[in-house]
């Protein structure tokens, strides 16, 4: 069977690139009746952060991608005590070895390597010792645990997406595998992790190319099946940067409390270096993803984090949202509804900001009430006939505001401007808005004549 996994690091919220890595493995596994896992790789004890883990998870259940282990990921801090079994077994085997080099040490080297112009690299001190005492007490003080990568020769890393990649094995550093805290380095507990989760395929970031030798050489040392491995391309900001918070919301929460829909955010980053077979469409559910996804149609190059194009899908999925959750003080009526779905908002933050500014009593001059081809008295004259109109109105919905309006423009020989502009303006205090009908339609009869009635009270 197909396996992926989602490894997240509890350091803090979730953010686009890790919830793009997650959808595609998700993808991939689910395409071809796999399965998908949850493992929360918190080793690194100094960048950990409270309920970083439970934050993560809402996350991925928000959007949808739900591992199959949901209710029981694999934890990597309860299971150190395999870890060490694991890379004392390699140094038994003569895979690994005990280093108990000192920083001052290390530092030393690096300084020295760099003012020869040399990469920094482990000089392998500790590999040297021989004897069976020098070992023992090594084990004695402070120590760590560095594999033994091969003196020379090629790896070739046969990546799904970016096909076969070598790599100079003189080239690359012994390893840390176990630190000197008891915990596990990244290297070390994922490939560990993977085997004993029976991972098949590895998806993941493009930054891990460059350990996958090690890791394949780890699979090597431990007489075990190595999974195929597929490194997604980096996420740009527009200025063709590695994404970041300057470039605004990144984390999965920040475009929820902005409000962007979740089936926005996956239809929006599964282009984030995926096209379909099909590109002339844009809009995809998790289920069409799911059935249209190939890991051979993920490209190599960058991709670009472009807001206006999510923008562009929100708005696309706001239009058939059930409308019943946004943050106002009161139930939408069924016109509001209509209102949002039909006013070309980006967010739900948006469409929540406008209601909230609608069911106010509007602040305006009464001189924005004129239309710029009209005059005041025939701004007051179209709106008396218009609350009239409005008032005897029986059935308040769209056609029959609309005809009302008209009927008003007809009988007193004027121009729509003179009409539509001036209620526009009583109804929402702006110049440019939704058309007076939609606002009509919203509010309400009682509230929309209440509106048109103090206009005219303000041109008197």
């Amino acid at each position: 069977m197909i396996r992926t996994r989602f490894a997240p690091s509890p350091t803090g919220e979730l953010h686009i690139g890790g919830a793009r890595t997650a959808l595609f493995a998700y993808l991939f596994a689910k395409s071809q009746g796999g399965e998908f896992l949850l493992r929360i790789e918190d080793t690194d004890r100094e960048r950990f952060v409270e309920r970083a883990t439970e934050r993560i998870i809402e996350s991925l259940k928000w959007l949808g991608i739900t591992p199959d282990n949901i209710e029981k990921p694999m934890i990597q801090s309860e299971r150190l005590e395999e870890y060490k079994k694991h890379a004392f077994d390699l140094v038994r085997a003569g895979h690994a070895y005990i280093c108990t080099c000192t920083k001052e040490m290390l530092e030393k080297d690096r300084e020295e390597q760099i003012k020869s112009g040399v990469a920094p690299r482990y000089e392998g001190h500790c590999r040297k010792l021989k004897t069976k005492s020098e070992k023992l007490k090594a084990i004695e003080g402070k120590y760590i645990i560095r594999m033994k990568m091969p003196d020379e020769g090629k790896i070739i890393v046969d990546d799904l997406i970016r096909g076969k990649v070598e790599f100079d094995a003189s080239l690359l550093d012994d390893q840390i595998i176990l630190k000197s805290d008891g915990f596990p380095t990244y290297h070390l507990a994922s490939v560990i992790d993977d085997h004993e989760m029976g991972i098949t395929h590895v998806i993941r970031a493009e930054e891990w190319l460059s350990s996958t030798p090690k890791h394949l050489k780890l699979y090597q040392m431990f007489g075990w099946d190595a999974p195929e491995f597929a490194h997604l391309p980096m996420i740009l900001g527009p200025d063709h940067k590695k994404l970041s918070k300057r470039h605004g919301a990144t984390s999965i929460s920040d475009h929820k409390a902005e409000g962007y829909l979740p089936e926005a955010l996956v239809n929006f980053m599964a282009f984030l270096g995926w096209n379909p077979k099909d590109d002339s469409k844009q809009y995809f559910s998790l289920q069409e993803l799911t059935e249209e996804f190939k890991i051979k149609n993920v490209n190599k190059s960058a991709a670009v984090f472009d807001i206006e194009k999510l923008r562009s899908l929100n708005e696309y999925y706001l239009r058939t949202y059930e409308l019943t959750n946004l943050k106002t003080k009161e139930r939408l009526t069924e016109g509001e509804s209509g209102l949002i779905k039909r006013g070309g908002y980006k967010t739900l933050k948006e469409a929540e900001d406008y209601l909230q500014k609608l069911r106010k009593t509007p602040e305006y001059d009464p001189k924005s009430l004129i239309f710029k081809k009209s005059s005041e008295e025939t701004t007051k004259k179209g709106l008396e006939l218009a609350c009239e109109k409005l008032s005897s109105c029986e059935r308040w919905e769209s056609e029959s505001i609309q005809r009302s309006l008209a009927e008003a423009v007809g009988e007193g020989g004027l121009t729509n401007g003179d009409v539509f502009w001036p209620v526009r303006v009583a109804l929402s205090g702006e110049e440019k808005s939704p058309s007076p009908v939609e606002l009509m339609v919203a509010l309400g009869k009682g509230e929309s004549v209440k509106r048109v009635k103090e206009a005219i009270k303000k041109l008197k």
